[in-house]
């Protein structure tokens, strides 16, 4: 990546196409913010879409579950799948709790996600911590080459600094970068794409690009495809601009989609339909 000392996150805003899908995602958003439904449900609202976001995300996870399924499931223990979208249910709600905490200790956050995620289904001594040298990774969605247990730390520490430091970078790209970096490192023996998405979200709230929490992302991720998602990231992680860029764009694309479906829920709530 192209990057300067003070903020590197800032320069992959320029990069070709970038400026389009930030412009782009701004817009949508901005649109659904302004639906008449938002002045007085939008609690309504933000509640559907962190139920189709968590589906969404346990989707690409390997539980592609009917949304209805999971809105009429209490029980999310049993069989992988179960424990998947529980998982992600869980993560959705516990995102919002820690907007503060991300702009102080991301790191202090991810380990709580991975808590969260696991919800004792791992040792106790491997949730809420990055993975030591010598330790597996359960995420068979994403095959990249997986960093070693030193190259984890310092790109945790990295990445961590930069969120602290503050950037002028859009929310789209630091969410990115964000989910993409956990993607390619993996930190944690398990649920490492959940936990990822579950940090786009933080950003994107947080950011002030989506207060309210109603332009899930991972519907978008979800509806576009796991090779699709697959084939971005691996852009991602070439480093090039081109494939970064790309990969910026198949995250933004995701917010619209995310948007275009919480539009519709807008409109059911309008017809009285939903």
């Amino acid at each position: 990546m192209s990057t300067t000392a003070s903020d590197p996150l800032a320069t992959l805003g320029s990069l070709p196409g970038v400026p389009d899908a930030v412009d782009s995602v701004r817009k949508a958003v901005d649109r659904v913010y302004g639906h008449r439904v938002m002045r007085r449900r939008s609690n309504e609202v933000t509640a559907e879409a962190a139920l189709r976001g968590s589906r969404g995300s346990a989707a690409l996870a390997g539980a592609d579950w009917n949304l209805e399924e999971v809105r009429r499931r209490t029980d999310f223990s049993g069989e992988d799948e179960a424990r998947t979208v529980g998982a992600a249910l869980r993560l959705t709600a516990e995102a919002g709790q820690l907007l503060s905490i991300w702009r102080q200790s991301p790191l202090r956050v991810l380990a709580r996600l991975h808590l969260v995620a696991a919800g004792g289904a791992a040792p106790d001594d491997a949730v809420g911590r990055p993975r030591l040298a010598g330790e597996s990774v359960d995420e068979p969605l994403i095959e990249a080459p997986l960093p070693g247990a030193d190259e984890v730390a310092g790109r945790l520490e990295g990445l961590s600094q930069l969120i602290i430091a503050g950037t002028a970078a859009p929310a789209l790209v630091t969410a990115a970068v964000v989910q993409g970096e956990l993607l390619a490192l993996r930190p944690f023996g398990s649920h490492n794409g959940l936990v990822a998405r579950t940090a786009e979200r933080i950003v994107l709230i947080g950011s002030g690009l989506d207060p309210k929490s109603i332009c899930p992302a991972e519907v978008g991720h979800a509806e576009q495809g796991r090779a699709a998602y697959v084939a971005a990231f691996e852009g991602y992680t070439t480093g090039t601009p081109e494939g970064v860029a790309a990969w910026i764009a198949h995250c933004g694309r995701s917010v619209e989609l995310g948007v275009r479906e919480s539009t519709a829920v807008c409109e059911a709530l309008q017809r009285g339909a939903a």
